[in-house]
């Protein structure tokens, strides 16, 4: 865990950010699906997780390894999103030849995905 994910993450707008510092995450496999649940550290952090954490950025952070489709389903109640992905498993645990067969490690890979800031500096037009 990072000092500043300690701490509770960075919602400092003006800045890029870790996921990690916002959030942690467990995912886990169904056939040829995994999901990534997603639990902000603070309300701040939801928040900023609610507004960049869309289902199309998690599809492109995975790219080629997601054929399918996305879904983003929030949980603001627990400052947590559960993100499913289709097709995701290169057949599941019984066919595939990837290395995570099971989705385990999907979790954790996303945590080094990096917001962008949401504000960006004025320049001067």
């Amino acid at each position: 865990m990072t000092e500043s994910a300690a701490t509770g993450g960075s919602s400092d707008p003006d800045r890029a950010v870790r996921l990690d510092e916002l959030a942690h995450a467990r995912s886990g496999d169904k056939g040829d699906r995994f999901n990534v649940g997603v639990v902000a550290w603070t309300d701040d952090g939801y928040r900023r997780l609610d507004e960049q954490l869309t289902a199309e950025r998690v599809a492109a952070f995975f790219g080629d390894l997601v054929e399918g489709e996305v879904r983003r389903y929030p949980m603001p109640n627990v400052r947590a999103f559960n993100f499913v992905c289709e097709r995701g498993l290169d057949g599941g645990g019984q066919t595939s030849l990837r290395y995570d067969t099971q989705g385990k490690t999907y979790g954790a890979a996303l945590l080094t995905m990096t917001l962008p800031p949401l504000s960006t500096p004025d320049d001067g037009e």
